[in-house]
C-alpha cells in the first residue's frame, strides 16, 4: 500500500506489515469467514484471500487492479493460482479487470453469492454451523486444509496421522459418536 512518509514522499509504506499480517492468518486456527459488500479489490481481495471462507452480496466486484499502477499483487498472487484455474487468476493478475460475484463464484473465489440484505445473516449462518461441531476437529480440520496447499503429500500424510491420533484421543472424539447413537446433540468441550 502507497501512502506518505513522515518527510512527505508517497513511498510503500505497508509492504513489510502487510507481509506479517498476511502471514499470520496462516496460523489463526479458528475459521474466518470473509463477508464480502462492494469492492473487494487489491489489498481487499488479498485479505478476503487469507479468509477460509468467502460470501459476497450480489452487488460484490472482485480484482487485482495493482498492474494497472504498475505495483505489485504479490499475496494475491501466490492464493490466486491456488484457489483458482491457473489461466483465470492469470488473466485476473494480468489485466488489473474487475470480475462479478457471480463470475467470482463461478470461478470459485467464493462459496456463496447472496443479495445483499443477506449477507451478513448468512456469514453467521455458516459460523453457527461451523461452532456446533467439534472444536478440536474443526481446528485439525483447517490446519491440514491450509498445510496441505503447500505440503508434499508424504508429510502431509504424517501430520495427518500424528494429528488425528490426537483428536481420536479427546474427550470430543468419544462424545460426538455417543451423542449420534443417543440421537441427541453433542455437548463437545474442546478437549
Amino acid at each position: 500500500m502507497y501512502g506518505r512518509a513522515e518527510d512527505g514522499s508517497i513511498r510503500e509504506v505497508w509492504d513489510r506489515d502487510r507481509q506479517w499480517r498476511l502471514g499470520q492468518r496462516l496460523h489463526v486456527w479458528k475459521p474466518v469467514i470473509a463477508a464480502i459488500n462492494g469492492y473487494c479489490l487489491a489489498g481487499g481481495l488479498e485479505l478476503a484471500m487469507g479468509c477460509d471462507i468467502r460470501i459476497a452480496s450480489e452487488t460484490a466486484a472482485f480484482g487485482c487492479p495493482e498492474v494497472r499502477w504498475g505495483i505489485l499483487h504479490g499475496y494475491g498472487a501466490l492464493r490466486l493460482p491456488k484457489t483458482i484455474p491457473l489461466s483465470a487468476a492469470m488473466e485476473l493478475l494480468l489485466t488489473g479487470d474487475r470480475i462479478s460475484a457471480a463470475e467470482a463464484y463461478r470461478l470459485g473465489i467464493i462459496s456463496r453469492v447472496v443479495p445483499p440484505t443477506e449477507l451478513m445473516a448468512t456469514a453467521r449462518q455458516v459460523a453457527d454451523k461451523i461452532c456446533a461441531n467439534g472444536p478440536l476437529a474443526v481446528r485439525v480440520t483447517k490446519e491440514l486444509a491450509w498445510r496441505g496447499l503447500e505440503t508434499p503429500l508424504e508429510e502431509a500424510l504424517r501430520l495427518y496421522t500424528a494429528l488425528g491420533a490426537l483428536v481420536r484421543a479427546s474427550e470430543d472424539a468419544h462424545e460426538g459418536p455417543r451423542a449420534f447413537a443417543e440421537k441427541r446433540q453433542p455437548r463437545f468441550k474442546g478437549r
